[in-house]
């Protein structure tokens, strides 16, 4: 049997080029290899969206965006995590066994209390539960599940190292293994994609390109793209030009020598550049967009697909719970 690996995937915002190479991409390697399951976090993007409005369109946005960049729902199980309701009861079992020492710890809770500190306001000031006992949440997503092997990068190992630790205090007091005790799965070459400004590709920074802009949007965001000052004749690095560095992630490894080359060799401007850009960018990425557009043009389908990923999932996540019921004693 196929060991078993579990991706969250958090409808915070429009998807962009970063996120299909940083986390799509890699994610969906992994279905050749592992029993995979992939839930839409929807539970843990309450505590940044409020807006009912907002939140309704990116689970959407954001389910549709990965059924087009390749997700096979007849090969993986894909669910909205707030259609399980076995979550929450483990989350609640879970708390009892996890120390507010634990949670002290978490990075998203002390990059908050440092960033009150800065402010000279309440270390708790704007923290809500839902951000302090975030990993307590994400510890029952991933346990629930069974799962062997979580990917993540190496900022969120620390998520996967507390889920380890709860499920092992559990274990420890009732001496028998209630729950699988999950590996992290630290994605060590995941791409680094540079933004329209040279920066890591990021929502915070403005500096995107989504990965289902229509065509003429996508040109002008790639023409957008920032420069230096070198002229049309001067020679150039491709490996320091942004322009280049997007090229090689959508072009044939043909392509790329002969782009790097012209680079070198002088006479070309960066308007041809990102012209070239646009060109391998739009040919793999039209593909994706028309896949999306028709997913979402039938949101009653989309729907649908979800929820036969939860009549797969909910098998699973009641047989863990049940074991844990039974071995706490409070099994009826």
């Amino acid at each position: 049997m196929k060991k078993i690996a579990l991706t969250g995937i958090k409808p915070t915002g429009t998807l962009h080029i970063g996120n299909y190479f940083g986390a799509i991409k890699p994610a969906l390697e992994l279905a050749k290899d592992y029993d995979a399951r992939y839930f839409i976090a929807d539970y843990h993007a309450l505590n940044t969206i409020k807006d009912p409005k907002e939140l309704a369109v990116n689970i959407r946005q954001v389910a549709a965006g990965w059924l087009a960049a390749g997700l096979d729902p007849e090969k993986v199980i894909f669910y909205r995590q707030s259609s399980i309701p076995e979550t929450f009861e483990l989350t609640t079992q879970l708390m009892a066994f996890t120390s507010k020492g634990l949670m002290n710890r978490a990075h998203a809770y002390k990059a908050a209390v440092q960033d009150n500190a800065e402010k000279g306001d309440d270390p708790d000031a704007g923290v809500n539960m839902g951000l302090f006992t975030y990993p307590v949440l994400m510890a029952a997503d991933i346990i629930l599940f069974d799962s062997d092997v979580v990917p993540v990068g190496k900022d969120q190992v620390q998520h996967v190292e507390m889920a380890q630790d709860i499920a092992q205090a559990v274990n420890f007091n009732y001496k028998q293994e209630v729950l699988k005790v999950p590996q992290a799965a630290v994605q060590e070459s995941v791409a680094v994609v540079p933004g329209l400004d040279g920066r890591k590709m990021s929502k915070s920074y403005g500096n995107t390109i989504p990965l289902f802009a229509p065509e003429k949007e996508l040109r002008k965001l790639i023409m957008r793209i920032v420069t230096n000052s070198q002229g049309v004749e001067e020679p150039k690095d491709p490996e320091a030009s942004q322009i280049y560095l997007l090229y090689k992630l959508f072009a044939t490894a043909e392509e790329q020598a002969s782009l790097a080359a012209r680079y070198r060799a002088g006479g070309m401007g960066w308007g041809t550049a990102k012209e070239e850009l646009f060109r391998v960018v739009n040919r793999e990425l039209s593909p994706l967009r028309e896949r999306f557009e028709a997913i979402m043009a039938d949101p009653a389908a989309l729907d649908a697909t979800l929820e036969r990923g939860v009549e797969k999932a909910r098998p699973i996540a009641a047989a863990t719970v049940r074991r844990f019921r039974k071995a706490a004693g409070i099994d009826r």
